[in-house]
């Protein structure tokens, strides 16, 4: 019986701890994208007071995780913009290294929860899990300035920016993963779209999953980490891997990051197939799922820490 109450009660603290660190994730995705998105507001390329204070808070968070940050500047149409990387080293293999980044800009006219609100939120817990237990590989933490027209697709992208020193430092990158809206959901059958009509004979039509996103040159990448991260999470996933003249393919930071030979993907909601408050004044916070939103950050650290060895 002594046996049985020792046992009873240790199955109770690990379902509390396990309860309460979820809890706690879902807490500071939520407080994450409000103070973005509402404290803050509109983050647009115009806007450079807002972008700032949204660079000093993830900045500010960075530091709080006793990670290695630093602070890139770089000038578009006479404005300096900034990039914000926390870098935590690996345990085993510290050479070996994969970014993770969002943008944390917005178009004109929205306040941006999820695009891209939620992608920020993602990587600074994410950051903050990392820290508290690092992963055997380097992971950089990095949050991009200017991803949204008008500098969509130029040299001027904060994406760009980064992708093109790090070619420069020479540094052994496995990876970039973009996290690209990843809070929006709907259980409705019929709500989830695609860019070809055939697409929904092979895919959900309830939007109830993350998708992962890359072109063909970085299909293994992709498939590497989703296979780690099905193993790690019972959050649905699709994938592709496609030219990226299918609409929405190089739709975010992950394509500047093609432009120099990485492999990339980004984890995504699928935005304007999905979510009809994509780039609206409607993308507010109140509409997300930071439930699922704690469970992809939960999945994707276990993911990130054991893909390295799936051969």
């Amino acid at each position: 019986m002594y046996f049985l109450k020792i046992s009873l009660l240790t199955l109770f603290v690990a379902v509390y701890a396990n309860a309460s660190a979820m809890d706690i994730l879902e807490t500071n995705l939520k407080s994450h994208v409000i103070f973005l998105s509402e404290k803050i507001g509109e983050r647009n390329y115009l806007d450079t007071e807002k972008l700032d204070k949204a660079a000093d808070y993830i900045e500010e968070k960075f530091h709080s995780y006793k990670c290695n940050v630093k602070r890139q500047s770089f000038k578009a149409e006479n404005k300096t913009y900034y990039n914000i990387e926390a870098e935590i080293k690996g345990t085993s293999d510290k050479d070996k290294i994969i970014v993770i980044g969002a943008h944390y800009d917005t178009i004109i006219g929205t306040p941006g929860a999820d695009d891209n609100a939620s992608g920020v939120a993602g990587i600074l817990e994410l950051c903050r899990l990392t820290s508290e237990r690092p992963l055997p590989i380097t992971v950089r933490f990095v949050a991009f300035a200017l991803e949204e027209p008008p500098f969509f697709r130029t040299k001027n992208m904060g994406s760009y920016v980064y992708a093109g020193s790090l070619k420069k430092e020479g540094s052994k990158i496995e990876g970039m993963v973009s996290l690209e809206m990843i809070g929006y959901f709907c259980d409705k059958d019929g709500c989830q779209y695609y860019p070809l009509p055939f697409f929904k004979w092979f895919f959900p039509k309830k939007g109830n999953f993350l998708s992962f996103v890359g072109d063909i040159g970085s299909r293994k990448f992709t498939q590497k980490i989703k296979r780690a991260f099905m193993k790690s999470s019972s959050l649905p996933v699709e994938s592709i891997n496609t030219i990226s003249l299918v609409p929405g393919i190089d739709f975010s930071d992950h394509m500047s990051f093609w432009k120099f030979g990485y492999n990339a993907f980004m984890i995504t909601d699928t935005a304007f197939y999905r979510n009809p408050h994509y780039h609206a004044q409607s993308d507010t916070a109140e509409k997300l799922d930071y439930k699922k939103m704690a469970e992809f950050v939960k999945g994707f650290y276990k993911a990130v820490g054991s893909f390295i060895t799936d051969k």
